[in-house]
């Protein structure tokens, strides 16, 4: 069964405020869009997924799912519009309509919905109530029984057929969700086990709660990096990302900043990520000369685009000159600023060997640093 999942990411966000639609906003240096469509791409089950976007809505729907793959569909006005938009351009047998406000989606539920539509015409992820429920205005009023009610989440899954049919006969208000409508046409819903990973993001408190769901669940990772340049040529160098007086420069493709390199290579270790030779190849003329904040930089933005954040960097350097202490302060100060942290979240130290090797020789300059990362696991 081929099976397409329907992301509905139309919304204007307005109760959130702002000016930014809540689906493009970041959560932890990644947008809300991107978080919702990544598990069904990484879902062995379905087939494809569409984004239905909001008219005007382009250029921050590109930004937010660059490199997916992804194009995208213009809703409407109403969130039924957008589904139904999104509805009239798939082609599989079954598809499962989510929103991008709720952007975990376990891959298990997933599986749960699928399941059942061998036997029913939906599937909808639910959640019992557990709270009081009363009537209320500005007091507690009566109470209401709650046996028996849920909360009803998205994605919800259909065969293809049947929800376009539903939507054909549906004459009353904007319905809420999917549910509504396949049961007013009479289709058989299965209530399958939600998950409170499917909450909504509607307010600001409901951001901040996501944030600390998603701090919590990241796995803490260490990565290495090392890099060495020979001195050639004429100086100054780049160390740290700045720029140090001195008789000879350090031989390099693009500028050579060995502080900088490692903590490159370091990052880019602690995510997974390979090396740094492998973003920004030495063969490649693009970098010849290329000040190497720009790989910092890159490597930083990997991180957080993977949902990481970024806890401590420390590099060593290893030389006999230039003297680091003059500068030590400039150069946290620099790569705090390129990685967008705190100075108190980078540590710079250098050594010697003693006279010995090619750096006691004063034939180069050597750095090694450590990245402390944290980085999502299974969502």
């Amino acid at each position: 069964m081929s099976v397409t999942a329907l992301i509905v990411a139309a919304g204007k966000g307005e109760r959130l405020g702002g000016g930014v639609p809540k689906q493009f906003r970041e959560l932890a240096g990644k947008p809300v869009l991107r978080w919702a469509v990544e598990p069904f791409l990484a879902h062995p089950a379905i087939s494809e997924v569409r984004v239905v976007i909001g008219a005007g809505q382009e250029e921050s729907a590109a930004k937010a799912l660059a490199g997916l793959g992804l194009g995208h569909i213009t809703g409407g006005t109403e969130r039924s519009h957008s589904v139904q938009a999104g509805l009239a351009e798939i082609a599989s047998d079954a598809v499962l309509v989510h929103d991008a406000a709720r952007p975990f989606c376990p891959a298990a539920v997933i599986d749960r919905l699928i399941a059942p539509l061998e036997f029913f015409d939906g599937a909808a992820p639910v959640l019992p109530v557990g709270d009081t429920l009363a009537r209320a205005t500005d007091r507690v009023e009566t109470p209401v029984d709650r046996t028996g009610l849920g909360r009803v989440q998205t994605p919800q899954a259909f065969r293809l057929a049947a929800l376009r049919e539903a939507y054909l006969r549906w004459f009353g208000p904007a319905p809420t969700d999917e549910t509504t409508v396949a049961r007013a046409a009479g289709l058989t819903v299965a209530a399958v086990e939600g998950d409170p990973a499917l909450d909504k993001l509607t307010t600001a408190a409901d951001f901040r709660r996501a944030e600390q769901w998603l701090v919590g669940s990241l796995v803490p990772t260490t990565g290495m990096g090392f890099d060495v340049h020979a001195f050639a040529g004429d100086g100054p160098i780049m160390l740290g990302g700045v720029s140090i007086a001195h008789p000879r420069g350090l031989a390099g493709h693009s500028d050579a900043d060995v502080v900088l390199h490692a903590i490159t290579d370091a990052l880019l270790g602690a995510a997974g990520l390979g090396d740094i030779g492998q973003h920004f190849p030495p063969s490649d003329p693009r970098w010849r000369g290329a000040a190497s904040d720009l790989f910092l930089r890159h490597a930083a933005e990997l991180v957080r685009g993977g949902g990481g954040v970024i806890d401590h960097v420390d590099c060593t350097v290893i030389a006999e000159v230039p003297k680091v202490g003059p500068y030590r302060d400039a150069m946290r100060s620099r790569i705090a600023t390129i990685l967008d942290l705190r100075e108190a979240q980078v540590s710079i130290k250098a050594t010697t060997t003693e006279g010995l090797g090619f750096t006691g020789r004063r034939e180069g300059i050597a750095a090694q640093a450590v990245a402390s990362i944290r980085m999502p696991g299974h969502v």
